[in-house]
């Protein structure tokens, strides 16, 4: 089932985030975690990509399991920043021999060794391109793009990221996912902005929870996201003790996916690190909600 079906749904539900093995040996394990928390029976899962192409292939494995086996809607992340036309091409002919009906269309990050080099020849720079060469490839992608409640870490300012997030959307994205971030009032006024300027599509919550006092300084790196003295608290108080910051981290992050539901969004995605006892603590604190 297409995601943008999905959350024409007025149910309230949630979706987490899976990533493929980053070696070959930790195939088995990951498929074992990621098939548990599609056992939660969440509204869908989206499954990251593996970067410069090794473990890649293990995206497609993953989200057509999910999707055969649990009969979970899955939605494929495909990047292109590394990528040459033609490595793409034969990605998005993998997915549709796959049967993939969602693809996440992502730029990617760069490669440390490619960050000074001359960009001029890259195929790729921008996951607009990619969004449009999903558009002109025959298939029948319902194809999903990201967005930053803040601001993207390379952009000179809010206002210009929002234009490029138009011309995302106006080139086919049919719903965008935020990256993690950690103050809801952040995200409403994101919202007010970006439907003032004409973006209209369903936007996504993204959600993490911060289990252990070291994924903060790798959210902060990765997003730059704010953290609110109220989260600055809770890791400064309970970081050094794993059980407690654990606990404190699901509480944290379902206080803000209630809140959010509290206030019209239908559909949190939750980033749930391959960690099915996360995934499965947080849907139990909303069960009731959920109607579960």
């Amino acid at each position: 089932m297409k995601i943008i079906d999905l959350l024409k749904q007025e149910t309230l539900s949630l979706s987490f985030e899976v990533f493929p093995p980053k070696t070959d040996t930790a195939f088995d394990s990951v498929r074992t975690a990621t098939e548990e928390i599609a056992k939660l029976r969440p509204r869908f899962m989206s499954v990251t990509y593996g970067a410069g192409g090794g473990t890649s292939r293990y995206t497609l494995e993953i989200a057509k399991r999910i999707k055969e086996l649990y009969d979970v809607p899955s939605l494929a992340h495909l990047t292109c920043v590394s990528s040459t036309r033609e490595t793409v091409a034969q990605r998005i002919a993998d997915m549709k021999a796959a049967g993939i009906q969602n693809v996440m269309a992502l730029r990617g990050d760069i490669p440390a060794d490619r960050i000074d080099a001359d960009r001029s020849r890259w195929d790729y720079h921008h996951a607009i391109e990619l969004v449009r060469e999903l558009k002109e490839s025959g298939a029948d992608f319902c194809i999903g793009g990201a967005c930053y409640p803040e601001i993207h870490p390379e952009s000179e300012n809010q206002k210009e990221d929002i234009r490029f997030l138009k011309e995302k959307v106006d080139a086919g994205c049919e719903f965008l996912t935020t990256q993690m971030f950690f103050d809801n009032n952040l995200l409403y006024n994101f919202l007010y902005k970006i439907r003032e300027a004409g973006i209209t599509v369903p936007i996504i919550p993204g959600i993490m929870p911060i289990t252990n006092a070291r994924q903060v300084e790798r959210a902060i790196s990765l997003s730059g996201s704010f953290m609110p003295q109220r989260f600055k608290s809770l890791v400064d108080k309970f970081g050094h003790d794993p059980a407690a910051m654990k606990q404190a981290g699901i509480v944290y992050a379902t206080d803000q996916i209630i809140d959010l539901y509290a206030n019209g969004i239908t559909n949190v995605h939750v980033y749930s690190m391959n960690n099915p006892d996360v995934a499965a603590k947080i849907l139990d604190n909303v069960s009731c909600i959920l109607g579960k």
